[in-house]
């Protein structure tokens, strides 16, 4: 067996794209148009894992309520440096739900709600002014 991609519905397919291949450095990997169907997908995956997907599906004009996605999860991310990871998705405008202040783990939400988690490769020493960052939120 080998494992393919986990789906996500997204609400706005752009600022999903800006999070995850402009915040996260996830790159697109291919896209399908399905006029009929009226939706979108595009899968994303990141250099390291490039088997192990993300499918963003987009449905043209739905206006159904995806909920606040608790019911899913979380994805997990191994990134190279939380800090500097935390900074550029908080320059974007994006919540840090739970700092790094250990320099090791993290949570944010897409733009779709969807729990991200970030796990340090190795371990950094605490940093302000994530050591002293209280939780925001839900993750």
């Amino acid at each position: 067996m080998k494992y393919l991609h986990t789906m996500i519905r997204v609400r706005d397919l752009d600022a999903t794209l800006r999070f995850f291949c402009d915040g996260l450095g996830l790159r697109e990997m291919r896209r399908m148009d399905n006029e009929q169907g009226k939706y979108t997908l595009v899968f994303l995956a990141t250099e390291e894992t490039p088997d192990a997907e993300i499918e963003l599906t987009y449905n043209w004009g739905s206006e159904e309520d995806y909920g606040s996605a608790r019911n899913f999860g979380h994805l997990a991310f191994r990134v190279a440096d939380i800090y500097a990871t935390c900074a550029r998705l908080q320059a974007m405008g994006v919540t840090i739900n739970r700092p790094p202040r250990d320099g090791h783990m993290a949570f944010v939400r897409s733009p779709d709600l969807v729990s991200i988690e970030l796990l340090q490769d190795g371990h950094l020493p605490p940093q302000e002014p994530w050591a002293s960052m209280q939780n925001a939120g839900t993750w």
